[in-house]
């Protein structure tokens, strides 16, 4: 197993550790650790990718895992959001849905010899969702400051205008992916 499917891996053992810290209240700083996973699983998808194609480490089986990775780790941490009642489920759905229809069509590519590559909205997505899953983090924890509840209402606004640009960010990137390989669907058989 070369390097770069060795550090795609390693995002999928941190998830579970990361759902436990995030899932966990009665352990101090329990939410900051869970994001510094987060964060570092989520670098983890760049320089995986940077690593495979630099020392020409591009392999079926990362071709495979790495997206697996990534929807592992959005998914667990939303749905976990879902639990806590940070988020609305329907918006956890959507986000969700648009990954099973980007999946499917890249089954579909591959079935008919093509590769989907990767778009700019796809990773500008991926970015979004790390970005505002930070957020929702970082918001729900903010009792440390000595005017939590003064500004709690105004949080509370940020954290769902966040999550609803990441919904909207993340249906543009499947309505691009399915524009651009639309083609790749045979109605007819």
């Amino acid at each position: 197993m070369n390097t770069a499917n060795k550090i795609t891996l390693s995002r999928i053992f941190i998830i579970p550790i990361f759902m436990f810290f995030l899932m966990t209240d009665y352990l101090p700083y329990s939410k900051y650790i869970a994001l510094g996973l987060f964060i570092i699983a989520s670098a983890t998808d760049g320089i995986d990718g940077y690593i495979a194609r630099k020392y020409n480490q591009v392999t079926n089986f990362g071709k495979f895992i790495d997206p697996l990775a990534d929807k592992l780790l959005i998914s667990s941490a939303l749905i976990c959001m879902v639990e806590f009642g940070w988020i609305s489920s329907v918006a956890v759905l959507l986000i969700i849905a648009r990954e099973f229809m980007v999946t499917s069509l890249r089954i579909v590519a591959i079935s008919a010899g093509k590769v989907m590559a990767a778009t700019f909205s796809g990773k500008l997505k991926m970015v979004v969702q790390i970005v505002a899953i930070s957020i929702l983090i970082v918001g729900h924890d903010l009792s440390y400051l000595p005017f939590a509840e003064a500004i709690a209402s105004h949080v509370e606004v940020v954290m769902q205008c966040v999550i609803w640009l990441t919904v909207a960010v993340t249906l543009y990137s499947g309505v691009d992916y399915m524009a651009k390989n639309w083609k790749l669907i045979d109605f007819k058989s």
